[in-house]
């Protein structure tokens, strides 16, 4: 699937900004499942500095810096990606083995994912997610069989309402409430995995925001999503991989999906952050949309 996506944050400072810098993950990924064919980053006004660098998850990230004063700002990203259906992990190892294998102890082997079993900013370990978790991770359960489960579970317990929650409010709170956005659900779910012993990961990105004829509309489909990564651990034959998993819709993603960046929780691939001289309020609009493309319109050229 070949997808258009437009992604418009806008800033009205009060009183002015002086100077500033900033950091967006607006770039979308380009791997084995999606390819980024174009982007495009327009900053106004524009900005004194300008630089992309590759993060330590593999994010591409802009920096950008203002030295003028300014009472707004706006940050525009349009990225054409091509989407594929991803292959569908299988495993049927039991969820404890797996626990077992990415606890540290004197002489074991190094694994990567095992640096997303510890907390983060927005994902405590908590006695409230273990207990949550638990009635899916029952002893001897296959891995992806219990995480599907818990996956169901939030997505039949917790209400979406955008108006509950906010950037800031603890996933325990929202855990609370059983009330969020798909941010607060992904970090609940990343919490009961962890709590658990269990690598898992965040991820930014976005929805098709017009679904095919026939197809219902998915929730968040308006804004930047979010989600969850499972790791599945490889064996002698074949290496290890992350299942993807979507709770606010009860899915997993498919290629009306777009990934834009994967770290520990939101506080590693926000979409814009920045550090201000004045502008002690403002005011936040964001769009997002996300559109199929005709494939024998879209330009040949890489990003």
């Amino acid at each position: 699937m070949l997808l258009h996506v437009v992604h418009e944050t806008r800033y009205a400072y009060s009183p002015v900004v002086k100077t500033a810098q900033h950091m967006a993950h607006l770039k979308p990924a380009h791997n084995g499942q999606q390819r980024l064919l174009s982007h495009q980053l327009t900053i106004s006004p524009a900005p004194a500095q300008q630089s992309e660098a590759i993060d330590i998850y593999g994010n591409t990230r802009a920096f950008f810096s203002l030295e003028t004063t300014h009472p707004k700002l706006k940050v525009m990203a349009q990225s054409l990606v091509s989407t594929s259906a991803p292959r569908v992990p299988q495993s049927d190892m039991p969820w404890e083995e797996v626990r077992e294998r990415l606890r540290y102890h004197r002489g074991a082997a190094y694994d990567p994912a095992a640096e997303f079993v510890f907390a983060s900013p927005y994902v405590p370990r908590h006695q409230d997610f273990l207990a949550y978790a638990r009635p899916s991770f029952t002893p001897g359960r296959p891995l992806l069989a219990a995480a599907n489960e818990l996956m169901e579970r939030i997505f039949a317990d917790f209400e979406y309402e955008t108006e509950a929650t906010d950037v800031s409010t603890p996933a325990l709170e929202a855990l609370q409430m059983r009330k969020g956005v798909c941010q607060d659900f992904a970090h609940i779910m990343l919490a009961c995995l962890r709590s658990l012993g269990l690598p898992a990961r965040y991820v930014s990105g976005y929805l098709l925001t017009e679904p095919p004829p026939g197809k219902p509309r998915l929730v968040g489909s308006d804004a930047s999503h979010a989600w969850v990564s499972l790791y599945l651990p490889g064996t002698a034959a074949a290496a290890g991989s992350w299942a993807d998993l979507d709770p606010t819709n009860n899915r997993a993603p498919g290629e009306d999906y777009v990934t834009l960046a994967t770290g520990r929780d939101y506080s590693d691939v926000s979409p814009v952050r920045g550090v201000l001289h004045g502008g002690a309020n403002h005011k936040l609009h964001v769009a997002v949309t996300v559109t199929p493309v005709d494939p024998a319109s879209a330009p040949p050229t890489i990003a």
